[in-house]
């Protein structure tokens, strides 16, 4: 009986040894099971972020990783694609005498030793403005754009305070070629002066930098025109010089040349900023832009424009027509010509010898409120169009001319514009009649602005013959580029002072288009007070200095602007040259 409770007792803590092992094997995998749907989820959930992240982040990733191998700023191109601006990553020599923690002993050599190793990298380095540098002990650029291979001569001194870091350089390929109308890019990365200025925005924009921008200038006409512009303005000794070809269709400005210039790669303070000194001498810095931002009184180039104001109201329709040149008394004036020219003169012939007295009798037969009014038409009372910062203001006659202002103006005395004001204004004599804003944006084809008309077309079409025969009988013999059919005007005015015009000072310009039988450009050439020089046979005037610079000028950009020499071919002037006398070409 007491084995048989035994046994009975021992099978029963069998039974629930087993019993609890099961129930504790139950809870484990219950546990178990809880933990893997536990990590299910949370693996689940994580899949699913990762996968909203990358599906939603793409565009922001692809868009950074694209940002990331575009330059930090836009290029500027030529109308070709020629590169006028690019930016890259250089480095910079900058030192800091807090590198080694001690301002007061920032260096292991001494300022001297150090200032003579950075000129045996940079032969160009002040050495002694760099020992002062190094010993005012405070941060500060010694040299910017350093080359890689420079940057580790530089780090073989063993010098912690010359620091390299790198930065973005605004680089332009060209030189000084364009500055005036690219402008540069100034330490704090904004640009200044040109398109780089107006561009701006556009440049830095990180949708757009990664397309060049290109500009209306062609930079082979680009490089003829300064050329001929410097070789004019040093052979008469001249303080400056400006000239601009645009394209008579568009408006399109193919060069633009403002002498002298500036580096854009370089800018110094004396480009941008002049001393008192150069200030009472009347000199500008040289990152003045003379085409756009300069008035002048342009003297006789007007005359063309007040024959065509004439024309094109009926004042003028016989070409045959003797006016009186004699002196003209207007009140307590007297406008005379630079030289008898005779009693009288037509109107070609006016032109051809640039009389002020038959001008002024043509503009007063006019009447002061269609001549105001045309020049207003020509753009002459408000700023130039064109996307420069730089635009000087005319000087305007006002609302009311007095019959005096009205004759002194039709030969470009009493108001004073820019060249560009110039040039637009030739474009629309010559083109047909219709004015157009000057850009310096490439236009595509068939987008040309609409504009608005000034002259008629016959009016055009007869200015374009009697500036043709300025060229072939007159003044602007010089300027006549054999097979480009040259027309145009030379002007030469005397400069005003405090005391009234200085004689011994003129503006020398030379406003010209080719080919006269189909125009496509305009050409401006300005000389500021050339001298008489051999060069020049002595002569201050248009003819001997301006106009020699369009005829040298016009044959070097004529065939890579597309238009060829033809001397088979000329515009019809036959009904006008039987009224000069003696006329022989």
């Amino acid at each position: 009986m007491n084995t048989m409770a035994v046994s009975t007792a021992m099978t029963s803590g069998s039974v629930h040894l087993v019993s609890a092992r099961q129930q504790s094997l139950s809870v484990a995998q219950l546990r178990v099971l809880w933990v893997a749907i536990i990590f299910a989820i949370v693996a689940a959930a994580a899949i699913l972020r990762i996968g909203y992240l990358g599906f939603s982040d793409v565009g922001t990733r692809a868009t950074s990783f694209a940002e990331a191998l575009l330059p930090p700023r836009g290029e500027l191109t030529d109308r070709h694609g020629v590169p006028l601006a690019r930016a890259f990553p250089a480095y910079a020599l900058w030192y800091n005498p807090k590198a080694l923690g001690d301002p007061a002993d920032p260096l292991v050599k001494s300022p001297q030793e150090v200032a003579q190793r950075l000129a045996q990298i940079f032969p160009g380095l002040d050495v002694d403005r760099t020992v002062r540098k190094l010993e005012a002990g405070r941060a500060t650029y010694l040299r910017r754009r350093v080359m890689p291979e420079d940057a580790n001569k530089v780090q073989s001194i063993g010098e912690l305070a010359l620091e390299l870091p790198e930065e973005t350089d605004r680089h332009y390929p060209q030189g000084s070629m364009g500055a005036h109308v690219l402008g540069y890019v100034n330490n704090e990365g904004q640009g200044r002066v040109g398109m780089e200025q107006v561009l701006n925005d556009r440049l830095v924009d990180a949708s757009l930098r990664g397309e060049p921008v290109p500009l209306s200038i062609d930079m082979r006409a680009q490089g003829a025109l300064e050329d001929e512009l410097r070789a004019g303005m040093l052979a008469t000794n001249a303080k400056g010089a400006a000239g601009i070809v645009l394209d008579v269709d568009t408006g399109e400005v193919m060069a633009l040349a403002s002498l002298p210039e500036f580096d854009p790669n370089k800018v110094r303070s004396e480009d941008l900023v002049l001393s008192e000194e150069q200030v009472k001498r009347g000199e500008t810095p040289a990152s003045f832009n003379r085409v756009t931002n300069q008035v002048y009184e342009l003297g006789s180039t007007f005359k063309p424009l007040t024959v065509a104001a004439a024309i094109d109201a009926g004042t003028v329709r016989d070409f045959g027509r003797r006016y009186n040149a004699r002196p003209l008394e207007v009140g307590r004036f007297e406008i005379t010509d630079s030289h008898f020219l005779g009693n009288h003169l037509n109107v070609p012939e006016t032109l051809i010898h640039s009389s002020n007295t038959v001008t002024a009798r043509i503009a007063d037969e006019l009447g002061a409120e269609k001549m105001r009014q045309t020049m207003i038409d020509l753009g002459m009372s408000e700023r130039p169009y064109i996307e420069l910062p730089a635009r000087g203001h005319p000087i305007w006659p006002g609302n009311n001319w007095p019959r005096l202002r009205n004759m002194t103006v039709s030969y470009g005395h009493g108001i004073a514009v820019t060249p560009l004001h110039l040039a637009s204004a030739y474009a629309a004599m010559v083109n047909g009649g219709v004015w157009r804003p000057a850009t310096l944006r490439k236009v595509e084809a068939g987008a040309a602005p609409k504009g608005r008309r000034v002259f008629k077309a016959s009016t055009s079409s007869r200015m374009r013959q009697l500036l043709r025969m300025i060229a072939v009988y007159g003044t602007g013999k010089n300027a006549d580029a054999p097979g480009f059919r040259v027309g145009g005007k030379t002007g030469s005015a005397e400069k005003p002072g405090s005391g009234g015009y200085r004689k011994t000072s003129l503006v020398s310009t030379f406003a010209a288009a080719f080919p006269m039988d189909k125009p496509r450009y305009v050409v401006i050439a300005m000389l500021d007070e050339p001298k008489g020089t051999t060069a020049s046979s002595f002569q201050r005037t248009a003819a001997w200095n301006a106009a020699p610079i369009v005829g040298r000028l016009v044959p070097r950009i004529g065939p890579v602007l597309g238009v060829r020499p033809d001397m088979s071919r000329d515009i019809d002037m036959s009904d006008l040259e039987p009224l000069l006398p003696g006329a022989r070409r």
